[in-house]
């Protein structure tokens, strides 16, 4: 049986959907736009990742 598609990792998560990549493009900033304008309590999936 082969493995499943979706492998959970934290911060490759973070680093595609987070806070500072959805800043750094203009796409980016229209779905945080889109996002505070429907009024979403997260705006992204995480701020910033706790270190250990």
């Amino acid at each position: 049986m082969p493995k499943r598609v979706y492998q959970p990792k934290k911060i490759k998560r973070i680093r595609t959907h987070g806070f500072l990549k959805r800043l750094s493009m203009a796409s980016g900033l229209d779905v945080l736009k889109r996002r505070r304008a429907k009024g979403r309590a997260k705006l992204t999936v995480a701020k910033k990742l706790k270190q250990k």
